[in-house]
């Protein structure tokens, strides 16, 4: 095992080893609480440009489920068609593994994607030196290469371009009722939870104009880096809005970020941003309370929503937008994942009041 070192933009060093894909690259240190769920969070488009760090100790003793398809095209177990992260930073690797659906190892599966695996890190240090500064670009680089230095930029990559559809994909062909989702970097569960509830899922690029489709009801997606490089996607969310005839629309992730800026609200990034299986929100006006899966380094100012737009969620950890609702018209978001997979599925009842606002 090749000996590396991860060097923050700061100057700070960290020694480890190598257990994957073996070559030098760089990109944004983020940390993930999350007990479990590393395959998910490997292939979640989200991770996009981002070297993710595990703060649970010990990873790979599960292995890797196979990657099968459906019948309607979605991955099985996976929630995209390969890993997005560019690459993960562990405590300890465990060599061996076992689960009755493991068909590999987490090694031989980032060694076949070419992804950097390092482990010996010692993630607490790292996380904690990640909540005091904030997160940083990094470079993995190996010991034994000391002149093959990456470079990467993360502020104002428009990373949702990368990871959105090209083209249009349609599923549920035929249902009574018509959902256009804009793929900002979908998880494969959004789309599973809108199938299982009879819908039509038309899957449009990130940027595509859909206000000339037919079509009921808008879902806006999850996705990768900073909301204000998504300038088209907002404006046509905001010729959504301003259409006389009202339809209902639910966003999650990124889209909660997208239907705030169309509302009029101003984006900021958090120091380390949500990512773990354990984000307690409450739901404003409510003394409900859900435990929730989150992925993401940005918020919604919710003092800059216009009169007519309101907080729906807040985090009872620092207080941040978790999502917005419209006073009077059917609209909402939820900057946390409702879907979860991987995480709990305290929250899953969003897309039921999303479906059952169509049938209205």
């Amino acid at each position: 095992m090749r000996k590396v070192t991860l060097r923050l933009s700061d100057g700070t060093e960290f020694h480890g080893t190598s257990f994957g894909y073996e070559a030098p690259v760089a990109g944004e240190v983020v940390f993930n609480t999350a007990m479990m769920g590393y395959p998910e969070s490997l292939t979640d488009p989200s991770y996009a440009g981002q070297l993710m760090v595990l703060t649970f100790p010990l990873v790979g003793n599960y292995g890797v489920p196979p990657f099968t398809t459906e019948p309607n095209g979605l991955a099985t177990f996976m929630e995209s068609e390969k890993i997005h992260a560019r690459a993960i930073i562990v405590s300890d690797y465990s060599v061996n593994y076992s689960h009755w659906n493991a068909v590999e190892s987490l090694a031989d599966w980032l060694k076949r994607e070419q992804v950097p695996g390092i482990t010996g890190i010692d993630t607490r240090e790292l996380t904690k030196t990640l909540r005091e500064h904030g997160v940083m670009m990094g470079q993995i680089l190996f010991d034994d290469e000391p002149d093959n230095i990456p470079q990467a930029e993360y502020e104002g990559v428009n990373f949702v371009d990368q990871v959105s559809c090209k083209e249009i994909i349609r599923y549920n062909e035929g249902a009574e009722k018509k959902v256009v989702l804009v793929d900002c970097g979908v998880k494969q569960n959004i789309l599973r939870c809108l199938i299982r509830r009879g819908v039509e899922v038309i899957r449009v690029p990130w940027n595509y104009d859909f206000n000339d489709l037919a079509f009921d009801g808008l879902f806006l997606a999850n996705g990768p880096g900073d909301p204000d490089t998504c300038e088209a996607a907002v404006a046509n969310i905001r010729k959504f809005l301003a259409n006389p005839v009202v339809r209902p629309c639910m966003g999650i992730c990124m889209g909660n970020q997208l239907l705030g800026k169309a509302a009029g609200a101003t984006i900021y990034k958090l120091k380390y941003g949500h990512r773990s299986h354990n984000q307690p929100v409450q739901e404003v006006g409510t003394t409900r309370c859900f435990i929730t899966s989150q992925n993401h380094g940005y918020a919604v100012d919710t003092k800059t929503l216009s009169a007519d737009w309101e907080p729906y969620f807040i985090n009872m950890n620092d207080g941040s937008n978790e999502g917005i609702r419209h006073k009077h018209n059917p609209w909402f978001s939820a900057q946390f994942h409702p879907e979860a997979c991987s995480g709990p599925v305290d929250t899953e009842f969003l897309f039921d009041k999303f479906v059952q606002l169509l049938h209205k």
